[in-house]
């Protein structure tokens, strides 16, 4: 067994250490979910987190850890008798993204249920984690399915696996621990608000403190033991102070003052329901037990209220997390007068502080249609780079709610909540021969398949003798996340007749949508000489506002290069996710400009997406009493279908695309 990095030794990151050790102290804390950008010792504290926890004491033999004082009653192992058990560390189980349900929750042999009536169950990772930490990395790219597992878990504290009337109920409380990039996504809200604390993490800019993260991990990956056992002391008396904590813990006392200051601090910034003031209340008190304390102070509430509000605060997505600490001191300060009088502060004073390290610190045109070589906005003829004639960024308009956005077809992606696909999980459609392992038996394909061999197999009794060639798979139909490509023009022309506002609204509201739904959404703007990738495919909403908040407009309008640049981002796409299926919308009036013949050139990139079969649409972004109607041209050249910008902004982008996508999906068949 590896060695893991000292958590003592983990340098600054003051704040991940503090909330990771109260979550020690006391476990109905909630746990931790720690947002930051990569490298910067997450997973690093989290494992080494698991070494400075108390030993456990659980029934001997018993796969699910059961507490020998008060053993689960519906235990698979059970019952158990009283007497023989044994202590053992506290386990720490990780989560993998790309995991199965029958990994999570365990996996029960459906052949022995239905032949012999036994239920013959192999223990998930939940059953693992049981009164310890289940910790998972990236958990903002965790699939759909295995959230509601763990909501389902961590609502009810035991798991539940279910198939065609055989039930295995065991216990499943745990300490949840999630690590995220949020430019990799965002997390559902029903799984953010369960986690009990949020840390915000960020490498430290300060060239002595990154020279120590540096000189502590070379030293720890040179000698692994070594490095251990010159930091064991530092470890030695973390670990006995959080068992003094939880021996105290019982004794703190959470006074009427403190009570208060708690829940005027959850209504002033208007948190939705409860859990917040719950779990404000555990912190607090987890707080005053890590000090050596036995009452609440006010200071405790204040660092309660920092762990534990700015992730429940967010009203939607493009909200940052995080909280304003002058109306967090003003309402504290409103809220009081009821505090207890002075007492006694214990030995690290109010916040307790992340336990003892030494140090602080932290661990990328010919054509006739043509306009000519001007600046595209209607006024003086501008220089030629990239940059001329640029204006000021556009304030996006008010994002609005879209209707659904589906392609046609039946695809294999990537699970989501947009278009049809074939998945594990969905409503039944048929049944198939197992490619692998069983996971969703389709009992009645099973019967039948089994039911003309019962006499040659011998069968006398009541049961039904079933044989592994004899078990069907349930062919299910469910939903699946899409790629939304966005090709704005970002000239001259947009900025001077305001209409990059409204595109920017419109893409905001599908990257909302986009977050609801898990779709990825990406943005190619084209402008001066050259077109670029203003967003990446992605399905983070922060990351999205932040990007087109920012988008420059002004230039000419390199109409072709904007295409080829899509062009370039599906093909890197289709690489990475070949089962992912796109829609390309292109906002533009069809005009171009630059070099020999710009409108036939972008014509010839549009045919590369018409014969991939890429589903396409246009919004016709011209105006005035003269309409050259280039954008229904070019609509038809990428094999898809044009629509005003009035339209746009009166039935929304998403509903628009629907209905092309259904009128494609029409013309296609009937072809």
């Amino acid at each position: 067994m590896s060695t893991p990095f000292p958590f003592t030794a983990v340098v600054g990151q003051d704040d991940l250490r503090l909330a990771l050790l109260l979550n020690a102290v006391s476990p109905a804390v909630g746990g931790v979910l720690v947002r930051g950008e990569k490298g910067t010792a997450k997973s690093t504290a989290v494992r080494a987190l698991s070494a400075l926890l108390p030993e456990v004491d659980v029934v001997a033999g018993c796969r699910f850890s059961c507490d020998p004082g008060s053993p689960d009653p519906a235990c698979p192992d059970g019952p158990h008798e009283p007497g023989a058990y044994e202590s053992r560390a506290a386990r720490m189980v990780e989560l993998p993204v790309g995991a199965s349900e029958d990994r999570l929750v365990g996996a029960l042999d459906i052949e022995r249920a239905l032949a012999e009536g036994v239920k013959a169950f192999e223990p998930g990772l939940l059953a693992g984690a049981h009164r310890g930490i289940l910790y998972v990395d990236e958990v903002n790219l965790l699939h759909d399915h295995l959230v509601d597992l763990l909501l389902d878990a961590a609502a009810m504290g035991a798991s539940y696996v279910e198939r065609e009337g055989v039930s295995v109920r065991h216990a499943a409380r745990f300490l949840l621990v999630g690590t995220m990039n949020p430019e990799e996504g965002e997390l559902r809200p029903q799984l953010l608000d369960r986690f009990g604390l949020t840390v915000e993490v960020a490498a430290s800019r300060e060239p002595d403190q990154r020279v120590e993260v540096v000189r502590r991990r070379l030293a720890y990956d040179d000698d692994p033991a070594g490095f251990a056992a010159r930091w064991a002391g530092e470890e030695s008396a973390v670990r006995a102070r959080i068992a003094a904590a939880r021996e105290l813990l019982p004794r703190v006392r959470l006074g009427d003052g403190a009570l208060r200051q708690i829940a005027a601090t959850c209504a002033a910034f208007e948190v939705d329901g409860m859990r917040a003031d719950i779990v404000m209340a555990r912190t607090a008190t987890a707080l005053a037990a890590w000090a050596g304390r036995t009452d609440v102070l006010a200071e405790d509430v204040r660092q309660a209220a920092l762990l534990a509000l700015p992730h429940r605060r967010r009203r939607n997505p493009f909200d940052a997390p995080g909280l304003d600490e002058d109306k967090l001191d003003e309402t504290l300060q409103e809220f009081g007068g009821g505090q207890d009088d002075d007492p006694d502060p214990g030995p690290d004073g109010p916040g307790g502080g992340g336990g003892p390290a030494p140090e602080d610190g932290g661990p990328h045109g010919g054509d006739t249609a043509a306009r000519p070589e001007a600046g595209d906005d209607g006024g003086e003829p501008q220089p030629s780079g990239a940059g001329a004639g640029e204006r000021s960024p556009a304030r996006a308009s008010e994002p609005f709610r879209t209707k659904a956005l589906s392609v046609p077809g039946i695809g294999e992606g990537a699970a989501g909540r947009r278009s049809r696909a074939r998945t594990e999980h969905g409503r039944t459609t048929g049944a198939r021969r197992p490619r692998g392992t069983l996971t969703k038996l389709h009992l009645a394909a099973t019967v039948l398949a089994a039911a003309p061999h019962q006499r040659a197999r011998g069968r006398s009794g009541p049961g039904l003798v079933v044989r592994r060639d004899d078990l069907r798979q349930a062919a299910r139909e469910g939903r699946e996340g899409n790629l939304v490509l966005f090709v704005v023009d970002a000239s001259g022309s947009m900025a001077a007749r305001q209409r990059m506002g409204a595109v920017k609204g419109a893409v905001l509201s599908l990257l909302l949508d986009a977050y609801q739904r898990r779709d990825k959404v990406g943005l190619v703007t084209f402008r001066g000489r050259d077109a670029e990738v203003a967003l990446p495919p992605t399905s983070s909403v922060d990351a999205a506002a932040a990007r087109l908040e920012s988008l420059p407009t002004g230039g000419r309008t390199p109409l072709a290069a904007g295409l080829l640049r899509a062009h370039e981002v599906l093909r890197v796409e289709r690489l990475r996710d070949p089962a992912r299926r796109a829609l390309v919308v292109v906002v533009t009036d069809g005009r171009a400009t630059g070099g020999q013949e710009p409108v036939a050139l972008a014509g010839r990139a549009a045919r590369l997406f018409a014969a991939e079969g890429t589903a396409c649409v246009v919004v016709d972004c011209e105006s005035g009493p003269v309409r050259l109607g280039l954008a229904g041209r070019l609509a038809g050249e990428l094999g898809g279908t044009a629509v005003t910008l009035d339209e746009l902004r009166a039935d929304s982008i998403a509903g628009l695309v629907r209905d092309v996508q259904g009128a494609q999906g029409t013309s296609r068949r009937a072809a």
